[in-house]
């Protein structure tokens, strides 16, 4: 039972990912500034870049775990008021080892974040879930994009220093939270007790939820290797940070987009073809960004960004087919498919910038946007009856 102390709790939690995410998206686009500032190399910033995306995604299962399990609200007011502190501040640090520090306990706070948040948006949605979902993500994904642009702007005109103050907006909002997020009332004698061992073997077990993990996986690899190495590229050009973060907010804002038009998309060219669309198109416009980004830079801009649209574009859909199929462990599905896929990629990330840093950061990710286009083969088995 929902006590219905707010008439759209979809609207406060669509707020909150919006400005979660915005802390998320910060240190991307700052990170060669920031690097250069304590004198370490591409392949290690790559390294902390990839520890802050194992720290918010990878342990999200695990929250979602004790989120569908407590039922509590405590997850979003904390997780979102220790990612606006610490990543606000981290940028700031004059030594690594607290840069990093930060950047965990922010990191953390996202992955405490999202697993209840999502399970949330599954209990209060009333109609249409794929539409809802659809809104939800891709609030985050607008907030994700602006996070570079917002972040480059202090970084360029303010300086690193200053960026502490962008700290206030998560604070108010994880405030509004605790006011206006109503709470839920289960009956102790109706409620399911989730076992942690079970859950997890129940979802790794099943074929269909393999194939969305590791599809989910795929696009991240996409997203994550453009959003870490690019900026490098773009600095060693000459960019200064606050066109590097506009840049990256377009590619950002138009995943955003992708992820709101999911649902039309779906409806009118299918579920598979959604899949197909998303893991299949990044390498030709990769291969274009590679042939333009010195020559017609402003050209290789415009692919940089539709790469985001049509990268992002299936995610609500994994994300609504992946809690239906076990819909009694939604926000540990959430955060596997919005958080562990994350992680996992992190950990390769790490690898892959030392091989940027050797063999050229172009020539990776057009290896990389092969790999989806490979793995494409196995949507037609999310289609299989079991």
């Amino acid at each position: 039972m929902v006590a219905n102390r707010n008439k759209n709790p979809i609207l406060w939690l669509n707020s909150a990912h919006f400005v979660n995410d915005i802390y998320t998206g910060m240190l991307n686009p700052i990170m060669p500034f920031i690097a250069a500032k304590l004198g370490i190399s591409m392949a290690f910033a790559t390294v902390i870049l990839s520890m802050s995306h194992i720290f918010s995604s990878l342990l999200q299962p695990l929250f979602g775990f004790f989120a569908d399990s407590i039922v509590k609200r405590v997850f979003i007011f904390w997780g979102l008021i220790s990612t606006a502190i610490f990543i606000s501040i981290a940028p700031a640090s004059h030594d690594v080892f607290v840069l990093i520090l930060c950047i965990i306990l922010g990191s953390l706070g996202s992955s405490f974040f999202h697993p209840q948040a999502l399970g949330f948006v599954v209990r209060f949605a009333k109609s249409d879930l794929g539409k809802t979902m659809g809104v939800f993500i891709a609030m985050g994904s607008v907030g994700f994009s602006l996070g570079p642009i917002l972040s480059a702007f202090v970084a360029q005109f303010l300086g690193l220093e200053h960026m502490p103050i962008l700290c206030v907006p998560g604070l108010l909002t994880a405030f509004l939270m605790f006011r206006f997020v109503p709470k839920i009332y289960e009956n102790r004698d109706t409620k399911n007790d989730i076992k942690f061992t079970k859950a997890f073997k129940d979802i790794l077990r099943n074929r269909k939820l393999q194939i969305l993990i590791v599809i989910a996986m795929l696009k991240t690899l996409v997203t994550t290797s453009c959003l870490i190495l690019l900026p490098f590229l773009w600095k060693s050009l000459g960019y200064q940070p606050f066109y590097i973060g506009t840049i990256l907010f377009g590619f950002i804002f138009a995943g955003g987009i992708g992820s709101i038009l999911s649902r039309a998309l779906e409806k009118k060219a299918g579920t598979a073809n959604v899949f197909y669309i998303s893991m299949i198109s990044s390498l030709p416009l990769m291969i274009l960004f590679a042939l333009t980004y010195k020559a017609f830079p402003h050209l290789a801009a415009v692919i940089f960004v539709f790469t985001g649209f049509v990268t992002m574009l299936a995610q609500p859909v994994t994300m609504v087919m992946a809690q239906s199929v076990l819909p009694q462990y939604k926000s540990i599905i959430g955060g596997f498919i919005n958080g562990f896929a994350w992680g996992i990629v992190a950990i390769f990330m790490s690898a892959i910038g030392f091989i940027a840093q050797a063999k050229g950061i172009i020539p990776v990710l057009i290896t990389v946007s092969i790999v989806p286009v490979i793995f494409s083969k196995m949507v037609k088995y999310l289609f299989v009856e079991e």
